[in-house]
């Protein structure tokens, strides 16, 4: 039997390499599936390959082979470094429960590299026992592995780990651990996780000097959908800009009517980038927004009215073309290159007209060289 066993996976051996040459692939993983568990460790072995090209193949002939689980298990913990952690994606593929023991072994394993995949395993899996254990992977050393916990841990949209994951959304010291929190509290897309996203939204770690960074937590709370509507509307009395700023935009994401009348108010907001991004906002509602935006071009200030052209200019509605070309005569200079620019953006002939009027006009060089090169652009 032994001299059989070894026949077969000398046999795995030589049709291995076969599986690099396009022509051969299909009948080589034929073969190596009919050898069953024979094929296993040389599989395992190959894992070991610097090819990346290869190892997705590999490793979905393993999740092929039911009978690889115990050899696979058994490997978590004692094979190369490099082999552990790609099994612990093959679990990930084949979703089986009855290697959740070894994978949980695994994630308390010297090698981060080896945990960071384990963790992600246990997460599609989905076996509760997992929890608690992960829960105890988001203080690891490395952020690989915390990073790796936060994304597993939202797999299971359990709102018990909702505390533990928002002490690393507020406090963890790395930005991409932070990161993978709002993600994945996010992706749960369950209404006890909004308070803790809203809090992280006013906290100044996310967003200054780096508001590239602070996307992934706005895409999180966008994902609560209607629910997070009012405490967004409460955002914008935030005493920090930034916050009434980023609370505009996702309320215009969200296009819940509710947030029309506030985001109006918002027009007027003295900071100058939250007024942009209320009136940019309200442009997303289309039709219902145009009434706002056009009581705001009325506004003393200049800005408002800026912005508030602006917003016009991106709803196409019969409306907005007469409001903007009124607005051809306002004495800002600033609005009215605004109303130039949001003419030019319009399908309207009426528009084309009145740019056709300021094209014309020297008096101001610059903004009649801008209205013909939008003329241009519709020739």
């Amino acid at each position: 039997m032994n001299w059989l066993t070894g026949s077969k996976q000398s046999e795995a051996k030589k049709l291995i390499p076969l599986l690099t040459d396009m022509t051969r692939r299909d009948r080589a993983a034929q073969e190596l599936t009919r050898l069953g568990v024979d094929a296993v460790p040389p599989l395992l072995e190959a894992l070991q390959t610097h090819d990346e090209s290869m190892i997705p193949i590999y490793q979905h002939l393993l999740v092929r082979i039911p009978a690889a689980s115990p050899l696979m298990a058994n490997a978590l913990n004692s094979a190369h470094p490099l082999v552990r952690g790609r099994i612990a994606e093959i679990f990930s593929l084949n979703k089986d429960k009855t290697a959740v023991p070894a994978l949980l072994e695994a994630l308390r394993g010297e090698y981060f590299t080896v945990r960071s995949r384990v963790a992600i395993a246990l997460g599609q899996i989905g076996d509760e026992r997992a929890i608690e254990p992960l829960l105890g992977a988001l203080k690891d050393r490395e952020d690989e592995v915390r990073i790796a916990a936060c994304a597993a841990l939202g797999l299971f949209k359990d709102p018990s780990t909702f505390d533990e994951l928002a002490n690393v959304l507020l406090d963890d010291p790395k930005i991409e651990v932070r990161q993978a929190a709002a993600k994945s509290l996010g992706e749960t897309r369950h209404p006890a996780a909004i308070p803790f996203l809203m809090e992280s939204l006013r906290d100044s770690f996310w967003w200054y000097e780096r508001e590239q960074s602070i996307r992934d937590l706005l895409a999180a709370i966008e994902k609560m959908g209607e629910p997070v509507v009012e405490p967004l509307i409460e955002a914008l009395g935030d005493r920090e800009g930034t916050v009434r700023k980023f609370a505009a935009t996702i309320l215009g994401n969200l296009r819940d009517i509710r947030a029309v009348e506030e985001l109006g108010m918002a027009l007027y907001d003295l900071h100058h980038e939250v007024s942009q991004a209320a009136a940019e906002a309200l442009a997303q509602f289309g039709a219902p927004a145009v009434e706002v935006l056009q009581e705001a071009l009325r506004h003393p200030e200049a800005a408002v009215r800026e912005h508030a052209a602006l917003g016009l200019g991106r709803i196409q509605d019969v409306r907005v073309t007469p409001l903007l070309v009124e607005r051809l005569n306002d004495p800002e200079r600033i609005v009215r290159r605004q109303v130039i620019v949001s003419l030019g953006g319009l399908q309207d002939d009426r528009a084309r007209q009145a740019l056709q009027s300021v094209a014309v006009d020297r008096t101001d060089r610059e903004l009649s060289l801008l209205a013909k090169q939008f003329l241009d652009a519709w020739k």
